[in-house]
């Protein structure tokens, strides 16, 4: 029997409008469409920015930018803190639309911190980042923000292509409030959340999990710091107690080996840059950033704004086309969950 292609409804979030998000978007819209032509995507963005004869003929019924306006006319490379409100508005149209079912998965193109909070919108509060931002809309206490790339067959000796997933206990934090920001409830939530994704979207059925230790390397037994024996290793206790197969805490220098992506399913990493920076310089710009403890499924690029290739004709869209593939294999996997 032929499978038939799966109608999957995409919503995209161009992001900031002077950097490289409003040109991959389409780019990779495009491109994704050739693959998979039975779905649709929604471009949430200004006119001026994706203008509809852009849009090939055939793809029209398909592919359509929905108008959110600019409050002040974008220069490619130039930010302007006046379109901080026009930034969140695509991005809470974008989830309003997932939550109430128009749209099957949310794919969001780089945003620029600066801008929304030196624009003063809405709150006081100090904005962090899509992830934080989009746990507020959502109403939900505690999301995990991980990383998905495919690492290709040869690379670090692999005999065939392995999926590398690295999650955050913490996101974006200064450094020295790491340590204050860990406890035990938070850590072993983040397993669990992981844990749940992993089955219920990604479909992997007994998930295995590594976790990173804090302190190099993993605390020396306390001689360098206590939070492995403290706080770390009771939640991963905990976790086990519930059935989740979960590693000790891992010294952060070796949680990475290439010998572990045949077992490992996941690695939880406890900041930022322990997670990102190994993740980053192995996945050649062609990561996956997702959302996981969220009610709708939210996909991203692992690239900034990319201001200086902005308006040139040079950004590479090929992150933001793995977004849309992974966010349709997600929204797939949910279907047929429902089934």
């Amino acid at each position: 029997m032929i499978q038939q292609p799966v109608l999957v409804n995409l919503v995209i979030s161009s992001g900031e409008p002077a950097g490289v998000g409003p040109e991959v978007s389409l780019a990779a819209a495009l491109a994704f469409l050739q693959e998979q032509p039975a779905s649709t995507i929604t471009l949430l963005a200004d006119p001026s920015l994706i203008p509809a004869t852009k849009i090939p003929q055939e793809l029209s019924s398909h592919l359509q930018v929905e108008s959110i306006a600019l409050a002040a006319p974008a220069i490619a490379g130039q930010l302007n803190p006046k379109n901080a409100q026009y930034v969140l508005s695509i991005m809470d149209t974008a989830v309003k639309g997932c939550l109430e079912g128009r749209f099957d998965a949310m794919v969001t193109a780089p945003i620029q911190k600066s801008v929304i909070n030196e624009g003063n919108v809405s709150s006081d509060d100090l904005f962090t980042g899509h992830t934080e931002y989009l746990a507020q809309l959502c109403h939900q206490e505690h999301v995990v923000m991980m990383l998905c790339a495919t690492l290709p067959e040869g690379f670090l000796g692999l005999h065939q292509s392995r999926d590398l997933r690295v999650a955050l206990a913490t996101t974006h934090l200064p450094l020295r409030e790491v340590s204050e920001a860990l406890n035990q409830q938070h850590i072993l939530e983040t397993i669990q959340i992981v844990d749940r994704d992993l089955k219920a979207r990604l479909g992997i059925a007994k998930p295995v999990i590594r976790v990173a230790g804090l302190n190099p390397p993993a605390g020396e037994s306390g001689y360098l710091g206590r939070e492995e024996i403290d706080v770390i290793e009771p939640a991963i206790r905990a976790a086990k107690e519930l059935g989740i197969q979960v590693s000790r805490p891992c010294p952060g220098d070796t949680m990475f080996d290439a010998k572990a992506l045949d077992s490992v399913d996941a690695f939880i990493a406890m900041y930022h840059d322990q997670g990102l920076v190994p993740f980053k310089f192995v996945s050649f710009g062609g990561g996956v950033n997702v959302t996981l403890g969220l009610p709708i499924i939210r996909t991203s690029v692992d690239h900034g704004t990319a201001l200086d290739l902005a308006g040139k004709g040079l950004a590479d869209s090929g992150s933001m086309l793995e977004a849309l593939r992974l966010a349709y294999q997600l929204a797939i996997n949910v279907k047929n969950l429902k089934t």
